[in-house]
């Protein structure tokens, strides 16, 4: 392709990272910011209190019951769901505010919330981080000591319910305690490799001349989509 041929422009892309409870999901998405600064992770709106660390803004927006109501009847959520005694959503002005920056947006919710948003947004990106095992997210549970017995009970129940229905998400993470690292850059990977899938080709027109056998797409014999495959 010489200089004067026009370039493909990348589409929009919005990852949607989700996962049971103690995963390290936030742990996965912050490694991965510094790894790759065209990604923005969006503050989702909680109506729980902040637990120690969490900046307002920041990891999260907090509404009271009836400013998330407000939210609701205003349509500025993507998606928005009650979970573990208090209502979680993803405001759209965020996403969309991302988007028009030519940034990628990373969305981190449940999977309920990530069910809404595959049928609601076009082709997300959707990865599924989690924990070796159930004793692993137990561990880390407790170790936050965010949650009673009750509600940690109620979270390993949902857990086993998420980490056996996974095969709807485009990728896998298994986020180890001593990995974590290893996680966000394979997350970082996947999300090049789905740029490159997503890219939109030139204007009708526009396109410029190939000789030989054509493109290779990045879901064949590309090493990054290889690897997304394969933690199917």
């Amino acid at each position: 392709m010489s200089r004067s041929d026009p370039q493909p422009e990348p589409a929009p892309l919005v990852v949607v990272v989700s996962g049971p409870s103690g995963a390290g999901k936030d742990t996965v998405i912050e490694e991965a910011l510094a790894l790759d600064p065209s990604l923005s992770k969006v503050a989702t709106a909680k109506t729980r209190a902040p637990r120690p660390g969490e900046i307002e803004g920041v990891h999260h927006v907090f509404l009271s019951d009836d400013e998330f109501e407000r939210w609701i009847a205003e349509d500025a959520f993507l998606e928005h769901v009650n979970i573990y005694g208090h209502r979680s959503g993803v405001p759209k002005a965020a996403v969309e505010d991302l988007l028009s920056q030519g940034r990628t947006p990373i969305l981190r919710t449940d999977v309920e919330g990530a069910r809404t948003l595959k049928a609601n947004l076009p082709s997300p990106l959707l990865v599924f981080v989690t924990a070796p095992d159930i004793d692993s997210l137990e561990r880390r549970m407790r170790a936050r000591a965010a949650e009673t017995e009750t509600e940690i009970a109620a979270r390993l129940a949902e857990a086993q319910a998420e980490m056996a229905a996974v095969d709807w998400f485009d990728l896998v993470i298994v986020n180890n305690d001593d990995s974590h690292h290893a996680a966000a850059q394979r997350l970082v990977k996947a999300i090049a490799a789905a740029r490159r899938e997503r890219t939109r080709p030139p204007p009708l027109g526009e396109v410029p001349r190939r000789g030989g056998g054509g493109g290779r797409s990045a879901a064949a014999g590309d090493s990054d989509a290889d690897s997304v495959a394969s933690d199917l």
